[in-house]
């Protein structure tokens, strides 16, 4: 369900990226590696605050702050992709630049969705041994004091 929801979410900050990339870089004419760094830094932010009202439970294992430095910096992997995928599309195969950014924007989908998923946003594991009322860890046993 997670995933259904995040695939909203990142529609809705890719849409943010795809529109300013498409009106600076096409529209206004910009070079398209900055226009790529600002639009992607904006759709960020914009999936952050999506993702903790509709997505992820936000303060679970990092307090608000740092938990947006770590999408921040799980985005900078992400922006990598996205700079290096544009870079290809553009430069190496001559696509037209929106083709590029939306297979950009296809390849770093799924890397920002598992980071956000398993790393930022999940549980802290716990010790099921020792939280489980209905194991007795009091007893004595080998190698354990009485």
């Amino acid at each position: 369900m997670k995933l259904v929801r995040y695939f909203f979410v990142g529609g809705a900050a890719a849409l943010v990226d795809f529109s300013l990339f498409a009106l600076l870089a096409r529209v206004a004419g910009l070079p398209w590696f900055p226009v790529a760094l600002f639009s992607f830094t904006m759709a960020t932010l914009v999936n952050y605050v999506l993702s903790v009202r509709h997505v992820f439970e936000s303060g679970i294992r990092f307090s608000r702050r740092h938990e947006l430095m770590l999408v921040y910096l799980v985005s900078a992997v992400g922006l990598a992709i996205n700079q290096g995928a544009l870079w290809f599309g553009i430069e190496a195969a001559h696509l037209d630049m929106l083709v590029a950014k939306l297979g950009a924007t296809g390849a770093v989908f799924f890397w920002n969705y598992g980071a956000r998923r398993y790393f930022i946003f999940s549980e802290r594991v716990s010790h099921v041994a020792f939280d489980d009322p209905d194991l007795d860890c009091s007893s004595t046993g080998p190698g354990r004091d009485a």
